[in-house]
């Protein structure tokens, strides 16, 4: 059995076992759904190399603007972080990346890897857009306000886009049109 071969095996009893949505394009290859809460869904690459297996998730396009301070804020984050770190291609899109050594992929870190890809993409994401895109957000909300358009798609940025609003309504966001 060849070295891909056994690392592919170990990744797809894994995937299974944990119950992942995935494909598997070519020997070595893989894309795993994790779904999320406020990013709904990250698709994970798991790519087998020579000596690592390599781990990339896009998180985001390229900031509109902001982009040194969203940068500052996932380096900040970095530091902290597990098997995987926050990067940013040519244009600036934003990824997560990292290697595992084939010693280290076994099922259980396999699990913790994947579990760090989707809590990083997920728990950041909104303050991510926020930093990033603040300005389309606000725009995109006044514009459905006026018009009585459901804000339901954008709730998460109702304290961000209109800092008084849950005090005015009582504590309870409003559910738009």
């Amino acid at each position: 059995m060849s070295v891909v071969e056994e690392f592919d095996a170990v990744i797809e009893q894994t995937l299974r076992d944990n119950e992942l949505v995935h494909e598997h394009p070519a020997p070595g290859r893989w894309l795993v759904d994790l779904p999320g809460t406020q990013k709904l869904k990250t698709v994970c690459g798991l790519i087998v190399g020579e000596h690592a297996l390599r781990v990339e998730a896009f998180v985001c396009r390229q900031p509109d603007e902001n982009r040194e301070q969203l940068w500052t804020y996932l380096l900040q984050h970095n530091a902290r972080m597990y098997g995987v770190a926050y990067s940013v291609d040519r244009v600036g899109d934003v990824y997560l990346t990292g290697r595992l050594p084939h010693a280290a992929v076994t099922p259980e870190e396999l699990d913790r890897v994947l579990g760090a890809v989707l809590s990083y993409a997920d728990d950041h994401f909104n303050t991510m857009l926020e930093i990033g895109f603040g300005t389309s957000i606000r725009r995109e909300w006044e514009w459905r306000v006026k018009r009585g358009e459901s804000l339901r798609n954008l709730e998460a940025f109702a304290d961000f886009v209109d800092p008084g609003r849950r005090s005015r309504a009582g504590g309870a966001p409003d559910g738009g049109a």
